[in-house]
């Protein structure tokens, strides 16, 4: 039996990925793409977790002389002999990437960034024995080594490499600078923005706008920061945002990939899972899958193909984003209810996007904030634009998921401010009062959304609801919450145990689709009996349960109870 590639988690070095028999999906078209397409600063933005540093890693290893041409072999560039024969290990690359730029001061991000600069000009150290530098560029390269920078150093270095690197070999250099806006991100969190706005638009002023070194550069990065920020005067840019058309298959897996990924795999049966949790995205005129969720699925299911999807890329950075814009509903001028609501239930909000942003004005306003959330990943587009009206969508059950669990995660906030209610909740519970349970938490569900849409699935619906439960309950002293215990012969929704009382309550949830609640109600009720739900309860001694069903539908819900003694 052949032994199968490894799966290629978190790793973006092309060569490791090539010489150490990981999986591959093949986009060496897009050296084909980029050389036809041809700019001299070219800029890829996409969501993060993408492959794009694993692409600008295949750059380099193409384009770098002295790189080992293998790599290449039975990939679709190699049957391109010409542009093979005219590009491939033919130019001297510097190569950057601002991902690590991440400080909480400006003195520490520079620091980082110095750091950077000299890790580079290590790599290139081959230079210090070149016999067509003369002293003074030897020692330029020397300065460029050093922990200790001046700024006319740190923002002219760039420059200065491409400048002994085309002494060297005569040839003009390519550069690649990967997550280039990671700085910029990280100084608006940290208050220093302006600080690092200046320094990187001085290091790509004099890098990329008036380096005869240079042959093209390639950049990447999430957002497609405003021009006037840090891009002034460069007329020999070219964007490729999301909704461009060129390159759109180039970044993210398609769907053709990610069935042939999952095959190879024998993974084929989860096709509509993986499908419907992380598929979605639409660049240009293709839908894609984030290549971060499909690996990292097809190789927890490898070990253990019982496990449910999981939210891979929500817990690869802060979700930042998500929180203000949640946090904006019904505040004036922001976001509505309605909006969000339509979203989750698998709607359609039709709002303007401003592709060009500073890092600064990201959060100013809903318009931008709206903006920003389709740039990143958390919606994108359905159908064709007007103008610059886009339809808006979440993308999968992946990113659902992440905004209704700050949904939820809010609510709970907002819990925490309402001991009594909490408190009357509960004593309705223990006091056999299902008409008073049903009032409480009918008032609760008015405060948040509702999940409806027939385009979210039924058991989605509920968990939403037992989420809200949960986040009632949490917060009563001295009751023990369990929620999707194994107990009888299946798992109940929620047990509760009282401490110090002969009592226990067990909550069966149900999602009314059809708006017969009183049916759904009795449904879970007849549920707790037939899996025995009270039988972990009934092991524990306690002689007094109070069983519940609570059937939801929209913004209402119904309760009814039986007791067990």
């Amino acid at each position: 039996m052949t032994e199968l590639k490894k799966l290629p988690i978190g790793i973006e070095d092309f060569e490791k990925i090539r010489q150490e028999d990981f999986y591959y999906v093949d986009k060496t078209r897009l050296i084909e793409q980029l050389l036809a397409q041809w700019g001299e600063v070219n800029l890829f933005t996409r969501p993060r977790r993408f492959g794009k540093s694993l692409n600008m890693s295949m750059f380099q290893h193409f384009f770098e002389i002295g790189s080992e041409r293998t790599l290449f072999d039975g990939l679709e560039i190699s049957k391109n002999l010409k542009l093979c024969e005219e590009y491939q290990g033919k130019y001297p690359v510097v190569s950057i990437s601002l991902k690590g730029i991440n400080g909480t001061t400006y003195e520490e991000a520079r620091g980082f960034l110095v750091k950077t600069i000299n890790e580079e000009a290590r790599r290139l150290s081959f230079l210090s024995g070149s016999t067509k530098l003369d002293e003074t560029e030897q020692e330029l390269l020397n300065q460029l080594k050093k922990k200790e920078m001046s700024n006319d150093s740190l923002v002219y270095s760039i420059r200065e490499l491409t400048e002994l690197l085309e002494k060297h070999y005569e040839k003009k250099v390519i550069v690649l600078i990967d997550e280039y806006d990671v700085p910029l991100a990280k100084a608006n969190e940290n208050g220093y923005y302006d600080e690092m706005v200046l320094l990187i638009r001085n290091l790509f002023e004099n890098g990329l706008k008036t380096n005869k070194s240079m042959k093209f550069a390639i950049l990447t990065g999430c957002l497609r920061v405003a021009k006037e920020s840090i891009f002034t005067g460069l007329n020999n840019f070219k964007i490729y945002s999301i909704t461009d058309k060129s390159f759109d298959e180039t970044f993210g897996f398609t769907d053709s990939e990610v069935r042939e990924l999952l095959e190879y795999y024998g993974q084929e049966g989860y096709y509509d899972t993986v499908k419907s949790w992380y598929d979605g995205y639409r660049f240009g005129d293709v839908e894609v899958y984030c290549p971060w969720d499909v690996i990292n699925f097809c190789s927890d299911h490898r070990t253990d193909p019982k496990l449910a999807p999981k939210n891979y890329w929500a817990n690869t950075s802060g979700n930042s984003v998500i929180s203000h814009f949640i946090e904006s509903v019904n505040e004036p001028h922001k976001l509505t209810k309605m909006e969000l609501e339509q979203l989750v239930n698998g709607g359609i909000v039709q709002k303007e996007i401003n592709p060009e942003l500073t890092y600064k004005e990201l959060y100013s306003s809903i318009d931008n904030l709206w903006s920003t959330l389709f740039m990143t990943g958390y919606l994108t587009q359905r159908g064709e634009p007007n103008g610059d009206r886009y339809n808006l969508v979440i993308p999968n059950r992946e990113i659902r998921n992440i905004i209704t669990n700050h949904i939820l995660k809010m609510f709970k906030e907002s819990i925490k401010k309402d001991g009594k209610t909490v408190g009357e909740f509960c004593d309705a519970l223990l006091k056999q009062n299902p008409e008073k349970v049903e009032s409480i938490f009918t008032d609760y569900m008015k405060k948040t959304i509702s999940i409806r849409d027939t385009f979210v699935q039924k058991p989605t619906k509920e968990n939403f609801y037992h989420g809200l439960l949960l986040g009632i309950l949490g917060f009563k002293e001295n009751w023990s919450v369990m929620s999707n215990r194994e107990t009888g012969d299946g798992f109940s929704d929620i047990l509760i145990r009282i401490e110090d009382e002969d009592v226990g309550i067990v909550i069966e949830v149900k999602y009314a689709s059809g708006g017969n609640m009183e049916k759904e109600c009795e449904n879970a009720l007849q549920q707790i009996t037939d899996v025995r739900y009270t039988e972990s309860l009934e092991q524990e001694g306690i002689h007094k349960i109070i069983k519940y069903g609570v059937a939801c539908y929209k913004k209402k819900c119904k309760v009814m109870m039986k007791i067990e003694e």
